[in-house]
């Protein structure tokens, strides 16, 4: 058994496409990827990237992955590391593989001196709570994530 974390390549992109289906499927919202390859491609590796990627191997086959971008904290004057995704596939759990893709950010947070590591998980999933929690995780029960898109996101910009 060969599990590899690695740096995702332009190659990749049918792959994590493929992964953040399987995402979706399992937060119940099948039909909301609008990301296609081009758009994937241009976010993880055109000339104004603004996301990272990491691809998790077992066995040489592309299982899971996690998409990541820096933010930044003016309360702790850093920049930091923030998770949009992160996937393994359900046969391939239970392996190490989620551990490894946390580990590996972490890593590079602490490389690039980074203040945080963080974020946001459905507050359903809790297999996955537990597993963050287990690693040192804290909820941030005090916070609501708020958003703006579509319409309501056009309409602001017009005002």
């Amino acid at each position: 058994m060969s599990i590899v974390i690695r740096e995702a390549m332009p190659a990749d992109v049918p792959d994590i496409l493929r992964l953040v289906q399987a995402l979706a499927d399992y937060e119940h919202e099948p039909h909301a990827v609008k990301a296609d390859a081009v758009m994937m491609h241009a976010a993880l590796f055109g000339p104004e990237a603004n996301a990272h990627g990491l691809i998790a191997e077992h066995d040489g086959r592309a299982v899971g992955f996690a998409v990541w971008f820096h933010n930044f904290s003016t309360w702790t004057g850093k920049r930091g590391i923030y998770l949009e995704d992160l996937f393994v596939e359900p046969e391939a759990r239970g392996l190490g593989i989620g551990k490894a893709l946390l580990v590996q950010l972490a890593r590079i947070a602490v490389e690039r001196d980074c203040g945080r590591f963080e974020w946001a998980v459905l507050d359903w999933n809790a297999p996955s709570i537990a597993f963050y929690k287990a690693l040192g995780a804290k909820p941030m029960d005090e916070w609501t994530v708020m958003r703006v898109d579509g319409d309501a996101l056009t309409a602001l910009a017009a005002q």
